[in-house]
């Protein structure tokens, strides 16, 4: 148990440090909205809605939010300013836990899914490397065989560098030529996974965005060519997005779930960002579970997103 607790703090610990910005701009913010205020009131309700939109959590998912907890003063007559804090972690993790999507099992594999297909979309910039490097370690550091395709063939740099954190995780990569198509990379790597019986595979894509139907295209191709080697590829298609980015990441998730399945998130960079708050609002738009968050450079520090861990550390136990 003991070797658990620890494990669990050190996560902990690295929530709270980054989400740091984040909760100290969001705290700061509530100190004025209720400056002056014994009671939650209207005004308090008022000022509670632009500190929320301001700090990125969407104006769909404020006004819920702010809903809920007029529904709770009503209910409760009296509710202080100091509880108010409380009273907005309580309610914020209530509604996501409502949405229809599971907190993700600690960076498992489904039984029955061999090799587990992973297609990673997103813009170039957003972490999308790091983010398939660092999931390759957790899940050879889980004991499974771990393949990368390096489909991103647009961008020199995005091979380059994948074959970096290829070494640095000590998993192989199938590439090919700058310019080879993307869909043969996917196509050849399924294969070498499949022939030296690989748990996953974690395919990288181009990260353009200019033309949606030229994306939607391209993404279509690879999926059709994957599914010849493993017919129910890709079982995820893992969408990232840089938190630091606050709506743009909004934007950016409407373009790519419009242009290909998603289901599944990735938001990375919360650590250098007061926009943390951006993770409840994408969580409750779009139904997708937000599966990973990025809380640093260190290959620890991609964690499996939970939304009450989340809450808790963003607004306090």
């Amino acid at each position: 148990m003991g070797i658990f607790s620890f494990f669990n703090k050190e996560k902990k610990e690295t929530l709270d440090k980054g989400l740091s910005k984040t909760k100290e701009s969001v705290f700061s913010k509530i100190t004025k909205a209720i400056a002056g205020k014994s009671k939650v009131d209207d005004d308090v309700l008022d000022n509670l809605e632009e500190v929320l939109i301001t700090s990125d959590v969407g104006v769909d998912t404020t006004l819920k939010i702010i809903d809920r907890i007029e529904k709770r003063v009503a209910r409760d007559k009296y509710v202080t300013t100091q509880e108010l804090t409380t009273l907005l972690r309580d309610e914020i993790a209530s509604l996501l836990t409502e949405n229809n999507t599971e907190d993700a099992e600690e960076f498992a594999l489904p039984e029955g899914k061999k090799p587990y297909v992973i297609m990673v979309v997103g813009v170039n910039g957003v972490g999308k490397t790091t983010t398939i490097g660092k999931l390759a370690y957790q899940f050879k550091k889980a004991g499974k065989k771990v393949y990368l395709g390096a489909a991103d063939t647009f961008r020199a740099a995005a091979v380059e560098q994948l074959v970096i954190w290829s070494e640095r995780v000590g998993v192989p990569i199938v590439k090919q030529n700058m310019g080879s198509d993307p869909a043969s990379v996917a196509f050849d790597t399924l294969n070498s996974a499949k022939a030296n019986d690989a748990d996953a595979v974690i395919i990288d894509t181009a990260g353009r965005l200019h033309n949606k139907i030229n994306l939607m295209n391209e993404l279509t191709k690879i999926k059709n060519v994957m599914k010849k080697v493993v017919p129910d590829a890709p079982h995820e298609i893992l969408l990232v997005l840089d938190g630091s980015t606050g709506q743009n990441a909004f934007e950016q998730a409407k373009q790519f779930t419009t242009a290909t399945e998603v289901n599944a998130l990735a938001v990375t960079k919360l650590d250098g960002t007061a926009k943390g708050g951006v993770v409840i609002g994408i969580s409750d738009h779009f139904r997708i579970p937000v599966k990973y968050i990025g809380l640093g450079e260190g290959m620890e520090d991609l964690q499996v997103f939970r939304k009450r861990e989340f809450v808790n550390s963003l607004f306090g136990e």
